[in-house]
């Protein structure tokens, strides 16, 4: 029996007749529905004319989460009162629940992109309406592209609704008739939110440091813990508070250890019976109920009872270093449209009330919506997807993002290693039958060549536990993991035997379709033969992350093909292996090496051939440590396998890079610089400056990048540092003169190494500060009234006492015999008294020598 009584109380059901005029009229909508106005559960049944007045058609519901998936189903059956599986079921990957009565059928989006991977027309289906779009969950935008397509160029007559809880339906509108024409979809907007909710500011004492990585201030926990006992104490009904994962509801749930309710912790690996209690609702023996939750509850789930939402308003994102193949989550302030979502919860079946766990001057700084997830994730299963539908670029799918250009380069080299795709990025047969298993394509490959090597039953147990990483205590021993998932009576063991059974299913059927469905990729897989548990586990986890095969280091730790260093926990058994094929791995932006959460034991043999793609040999040379290194180097990617010193064999050609290379790291300092070489530097400079035109540039910056040059043939017949030390910089310095010319004649001319100054000296001209400098003592400088010019520009002029002591500096003569000339006098004519020291030494006669010399030659 209907429960029109429950279904009339539902804004979105004033919304539904204008829905389905405009899909008759356009075959396509978008519908703005707040949370809790019942979007989720009525639409669908009026869509299939299973209640009001709607044809009769089969709708396809697309949801994010397999929990939404199966609470959104059982919540339409009851409102048709029946059993899931009759006029209403679902189906997500390795269960269904659905026959030929079924006209709603509730799916993952990963369960719809396979299902329009093979039937692109999806027969026999008259609607498809793809929920909370606002997400932008990666499938979501995928399935609503390819959605496109099909209504373009195969079912113009298929119904398509995309629904969003948030303000961007226009962007939608805009999307649904990006290739057909004609305007936007109409958008549909249902009023109300359910029963509304207050809001209540809860921000946490200040010191609290910002999250990193997934790791979240214990301080911030231990507020949200005092949030939640205050929601309790304050209001009825339950609580739901949101954090932004496991850890963290851990953590929480053991801060409200002691409270008047029962605990219970909701994530997507929560055990089916903690799942089922909290779409239940009441507590055991009617107690009150917290339900910690992370964000599969933000969105089409109604948790009976609750009124209250405690928001810690933190959210998990995934950041992918694509150059590695390496993932990690960050902990990012939660989107204000994803706090709307959240705060909703809370109103769904009575006025609520929402406490946030931030300022209300905060909220003008959050993002308005989460961050596209093909923006931020690993686009390898994306990439094959577009292949598999024609379009490997992706320029032709109707994306609101279009994906970025180096995190789809980065995917198709993957996929091109695993022979998912050619060089031009089309899709292989053997990349349409990975792409038909259900899994990420680097596990399609473990899947399909580890059956070859091992087995159909051990590969797919192995890609069982790959796919979804087993709990936490089981170790991060994969092979060990293994043998407990095979024993285990846990949620995760049943999780685990049900994919088993469904991988090898896939399996067989992509066999029975071509030769080859298990042929490898260029340079094969791994050999395994008959071997043990722990060899299978290392030989599929190879095949699936070949970049991530790491070798052991001296040092501690080890080191991945792909160049990252992978360091595993303090007391962990795979410490001392040799090799390992590395499962799950994490690395921050804050850290150097990553942390392996997941590993199994492999050895050479395993690695070289799982990786063979990445295997590399040849000459190395090279400057390190301050000196030529010539080897050659057999390299799986940054791990180095065997090394042999070249000696004289090295490629002269690589040895004068590597020299070069010396002299740009350090300088041309690692020449042999004497005086001269010096001198004649300090030269050239000042000509450069004063002159141009062809006189060179001698700075470091010059010299080093001209050093194939000037530095031959010396250069060529080096090969260590020592040999650059031989090479003299003065000699090698004049094959920079303008020789063509014929201006190199002129150096002494425009820059004299000496000078001879009135006295008949020849003095030492001084280059070294940029402008020529004449060191001299004054009484030989006497009847000189110019200043001496080197190439035009007046020298700077150190007029020294009879001692060699600096006197007076000077760059006009004439100015200073005039004016300066008789503080000199009065100071040092009592100091050196048998020196001249006459009145007008512009009048005077230069000399060399004493006044009584002077007058014995005189």
């Amino acid at each position: 029996m209907i429960r029109h009584d429950v279904l009339d109380l539902l804004p979105v059901r004033h919304a539904v007749p204008e829905l389905l005029a405009a899909l008759d009229e356009r075959g396509t909508a978008v519908l703005h529905a707040p949370p809790g106005t019942g979007k989720t559960t009525l639409v669908p049944l009026a869509l299939a004319g299973l209640i009001g007045d709607g044809a009769g058609r089969r709708v396809l519901v697309a949801e994010p989460r397999r929990m939404a998936v199966r609470a959104a189903a059982a919540r339409m059956a009851w409102l048709l009162g029946e059993e899931v599986g009759g006029s209403v079921g679902f189906s997500v990957r390795g269960e269904r629940r659905a026959g030929p009565a079924t006209r709603v059928e509730v799916v993952t989006t990963g369960v719809l992109l396979q299902r329009l991977q093979r039937d692109p027309e999806l027969a026999g289906v008259g609607a498809v309406l793809l929920d909370e779009c606002h997400e932008r969950h990666l499938d979501a935008d995928t399935a609503l592209a390819f959605l496109v397509d099909v209504r373009a160029a195969l079912r113009p007559e298929l119904a398509l609704v995309a629904a969003s809880a948030t303000s961007d339906a226009e962007a939608w509108a805009r999307l649904l008739t990006s290739q057909e024409g004609g305007g936007p979809a109409p958008v549909v907007r249902s009023e109300g939110e359910g029963h509304g909710f207050e809001v209540r500011y809860a921000p946490p004492p200040s010191g609290i440091r910002p999250a990193h990585g997934t790791w979240v201030d214990p301080a911030l926990l231990r507020h949200v813990a005092a949030t939640v006992r205050e929601a309790l104490a304050r209001h009825g009904g339950d609580v739901l508070c949101f954090l932004p994962g496991t850890g963290e509801i851990a953590r929480t749930a053991g801060l409200l250890d002691g409270v008047d309710a029962e605990v219970l912790q909701l994530h997507g690996r929560a055990p089916a019976a903690v799942q089922d209690a909290v779409l239940r609702g009441a507590g055991a023996g009617g107690r009150r109920r917290v339900v910690l939750s992370t964000s599969v509850a933000e969105s089409s789930l109604t948790v009976p009872g609750v009124r209250v939402v405690v928001d810690a308003g933190l959210a998990r994102e995934p950041r992918v270093d694509h150059a590695r193949g390496l993932g990690s989550l960050a902990t990012v302030p939660v989107s204000a449209a994803a706090a709307t979502q959240r705060a909703g919860r809370s109103g769904r079946e009575a006025p609520g009330t929402v406490y946030r766990c931030w300022s209300e001057a905060e909220e003008g700084g959050r993002a308005r919506f989460p961050a596209p997830e093909i923006r931020i994730a690993d686009l390898t299963d994306f990439a094959l997807r577009a292949a598999c539908w024609g379009d490997p670029s992706a320029e032709g799918l109707a994306l609101l993002d279009p994906p970025p250009a180096g995190a789809l380069a980065a995917a198709r080299g993957v996929l091109e290693a695993v022979g998912a795709v050619d060089g031009a990025g089309r899709v292989t047969g053997r990349g349409t039958r990975m792409a038909r298993l259900g899994v990420h394509p680097r596990l399609g490959r473990a899947l399909l060549d580890g059956a070859a090597e091992v087995g159909a039953r051990r590969a797919a147990e192995v890609v069982a536990l790959l796919s979804e990483e087993p709990p936490r205590e089981y170790g991060d021993d994969l092979a060990a993991a293994w043998r407990a998932a095979r024993r285990g009576g846990d949620a995760y063991g049943a999780r685990w035997r049900a994919e088993v059974r469904r991988l090898e299913r896939a399996a067989a059927s992509v066999a029975e379709e071509g030769p080859g469905a298990s042929g490898r990729a260029e340079g094969g897989g791994p050999a395994a033969g008959s071997g043990g548990e722990d060899r299978v586990a290392g030989v599929v986890t190879a095949l699936a992350f070949p970049e991530r095969v790491a070798r052991a280091r001296e040092r501690g730790g080890h080191l991945m093909v792909s160049g990252s260093g992978a360091r595993l926990a303090e007391g962990s058994g795979l410490r001392t292996a040799p090799w390992l094929a590395v499962a799950v791995a994490d690395r921050t932006a804050r850290d150097a090496t990553a942390r392996v959460r997941l590993a199994a034991v492999v050895d050479e043999a395993v690695a070289r051939r799982a990786a063979g793609h990445l295997l590399r040999s040849g000459e190395e040379v090279r400057w390190e440590d301050g000196d030529v290194v010539a080897r050659s180097v057999e390299r799986l990617g940054a791990v180095e396998l065997t090394v042999r010193p070249l000696g004289a064999k090295a490629d002269p050609a690589l040895v004068r890079e590597a020299l070069l290379d010396g002299l740009r790291r350090e300088g041309t300092g690692l020449l042999r610089w004497g005086r001269e070489a010096v001198e004649l530097r300090e030269r050239l400079a000042f000509l450069h400056g004063a002159v141009g035109g062809a006189w060179p540039d001698v700075s470091e910056e010059a010299l080093v990048e001209r050093a194939g040059e000037w530095l031959e043939p010396e250069l060529s017949r080096a090969v260590r540092r020592a040999d650059l030390g031989r090479i003299g910089a003065g000699e090698a310095l004049r094959r920079l003169l303008p020789w063509a010319s014929g201006e190199a004649g002129r150096l002494d001319e425009l820059a004299p190494e000496r000078i001879e100054v009135p006295s008949g000296s020849r003095i030492r001209v001084a280059y070294g500060e940029g402008r020529p400098v004449l060191a001299v003592k004054l009484q030989e400088m006497f009847g000189l009234a110019e200043t001496p010019r080197v190439a035009g520009v007046p020298v700077l002029v150190h007029l020294l006492s009879p001692a060699g002591r600096p006197a007076a500096v000077t760059a006009d003569l004439a100015s200073f015999w005039r004016d300066g000339y008789r503080g000199v006098r009065a100071e040092l004519r009592g100091r050196y008294p048998k020196h001249p020291w006459p009145e007008d030494p512009s009048a005077a006669a230069p000399t060399r020598h004493t006044s009584a010399r002077l007058r014995r030659e005189g």
